[in-house]
Parts: structure tokens; C-alpha cells; sequence
């Protein structure tokens, strides 16, 4: 089995004990030398300036390839432009570029009247600074707004040609999920990485109600095996056996690289990729 590139999503801290989870997450993880950390925004962009923090101080401090999650919600192209321009400032010259989740209370996107429509526009205006690496997402099941997976696939091909340079994929249970989208992807001429989105299951119950707000399928049988696992008080084992056997498939299959998110909780993700092959690097410890 292949040895993978890997890499890590954590989320900007809102309070003093989120902080220490943060850097105790990154320090965790680090060693095992990831190829880029992103960090994201919070639904309806509510956690930009904090992203934008948490990017600075991580690059700075840290030594890893930090990546910023960028979206179009409740901003100007101004306003979404300063913010880029923040980040190449800092150094920061990778961005995933993205529409955004609408606001709470909120069930659709509503652009700003003066701000990128979609996801296509930023990509193209952040291509145009020459500035920035550009990754996207992508959806190996129907984004609950698209009208199919064709669609889909089509849309990200359009992401790619405006300018993006790699996609990630929304997170699945089943490794046939991202094969077959990763089939659908090549027929439709994409010639981009697309790199599979890997949960590590911290809470079933959690894990599962997000699952079905994204539209992302659940397996009964994954269902069945976790309901008995946290009666029997071996969920976390469970976990990491699900986990493993996922990225081991995709590997099986030719993928070279993962994306985990880590939901700032890095034993399990620290664990799966150990199993998977990846040591660390004793040079990268205490590295924030």
C-alpha cells in the first residue's frame, strides 16, 4: 500500500479553551508533515476575521502550508478581494475557494448585491491576481442544491477551467462513492487532482445527523455497526477500524492523497494515518 500525501482541515478558534484545542491539535498533527493545513469559515462567513487570524498566527508560528478557506457570502468582491490580498500579505498564497453555506436561518444563497455570484467568479478573480494556488470542493453525491450529479460534475469542471488547480471532495462513507464520482470526473475531461474528504467518526450520532444535512448517504449496515459499537462502549475502536479501511480501499484504488477533518480532535486522525503508513517526522514536534 502506498504511502499517502495528507493533509488537515481545522476550524478558527471562537474562545480562549477553543485556541488551546487548536494549537494542541496542530502540534499533534504536524510531525506527521501534512502537504497543506486549511482552515475554514464558519456558515454565512460569521468566523472570517477569526479564520484570518488563525491563518497569520499558523503561518507564522507553525512552518506548515497553510491554506485559507475563502467564500463569497455576505461580502463585496472589495471586501472578498481585501481579504485575499490579507492573505498573500502574510504569505499565505493558497486559497480553497468557495460559494459558502448560507447565513442560520437561512435555507439558500443569496449573493451580495455587489459580491461574486458564485464560486466561478472568485475562482476567475482570484486567478487573476496570479497570486494563489486554488482548491475547491467538489461532491462525490448530489450536492442537495444541484439538480443531479451530472450536474455537478459538470460545475466542477467549469471551477477547474476558471482556474483552480485541485478539488476536494465533500466527506463519504463508502470508497465506491469517490470512485465513482472519480470515474464521472475523467469522462467529463477533468484532468485536476480531486482528493477524497475523510471524516474520522468522533460522534456517531453527531457525524450522522451532519451526514444527512449535506446529503451524504448513510449506510445502514455503518449505521447498525455503530449503534451496537456505542452500546457496547467500543465506538472509538470502531472508528478507527472504519476509518482505516475507507482510506485503505481508496489507496487500493490508486489514490495518492487525503484530506481529513479533523474537527480540531486529533487522536483519531493522528491514529488512522499511523495505521495507513505515514510516520512523523521527529524534526516537525513542537513546531507551534
Amino acid at each position: 500500500m502506498t504511502v499517502p500525501h495528507i493533509s488537515f482541515e481545522f476550524f478558527p478558534p471562537q474562545n480562549l479553551e477553543a485556541s488551546f484545542r487548536l494549537w494542541d491539535t496542530v502540534q499533534a498533527l504536524a510531525p506527521l508533515n501534512p502537504k497543506f493545513v486549511s482552515v475554514t469559515y464558519g456558515a454565512g462567513g460569521t468566523t472570517r476575521d477569526l479564520t484570518r487570524d488563525a491563518v497569520a498566527t499558523l503561518h507564522k508560528s507553525s512552518g506548515l502550508n497553510v491554506a485559507a478557506h475563502l467564500t463569497c457570502v455576505n461580502a463585496t468582491r472589495e471586501e472578498t478581494l481585501k481579504i485575499a490580498d490579507d492573505f498573500a500579505a502574510a504569505g499565505v498564497n493558497e486559497i480553497v475557494a468557495l460559494r459558502g453555506d448560507p447565513p442560520k436561518g437561512s435555507d439558500t444563497f443569496e449573493a451580495h448585491p455587489d459580491g461574486f455570484a458564485n464560486s466561478i467568479e472568485l475562482i476567475e478573480a482570484l486567478a487573476a491576481t496570479d497570486k494563489f494556488t486554488i482548491r475547491v470542493g467538489a461532491y462525490p453525491e448530489k450536492h442537495p442544491e444541484a439538480a443531479s450529479l451530472d450536474a455537478d460534475v459538470e460545475w466542477l469542471k467549469r471551477k477547474i477551467d476558471a482556474g483552480a488547480a485541485e478539488a476536494i471532495t465533500q466527506f463519504f462513507f463508502e470508497a465506491d462513492t469517490f470512485l465513482r464520482f472519480r470515474d464521472a470526473c475523467a469522462r467529463a475531461g477533468i484532468d485536476a487532482p480531486i482528493v477524497p474528504g475523510i471524516l474520522p467518526i468522533e460522534n456517531w450520532k453527531g457525524t450522522r445527523n451532519f451526514a444527512r444535512r449535506c446529503g451524504t448517504d448513510v449506510p445502514a449496515w455503518l449505521d447498525d455497526a455503530f449503534t451496537k459499537a456505542v452500546r457496547d462502549g467500543r465506538e472509538d475502536l470502531l472508528a478507527t477500524a472504519v476509518c482505516t479501511e475507507l482510506c485503505s480501499e481508496l489507496l487500493d484504488e490508486g489514490v495518492d492523497a487525503l484530506h481529513f477533518y479533523t474537527l480540531n480532535r486529533p487522536e483519531l486522525t493522528r491514529d488512522v494515518c499511523h495505521a495507513l503508513g505515514v510516520v512523523p517526522d521527529l524534526r516537525l514536534e513542537n513546531v507551534a
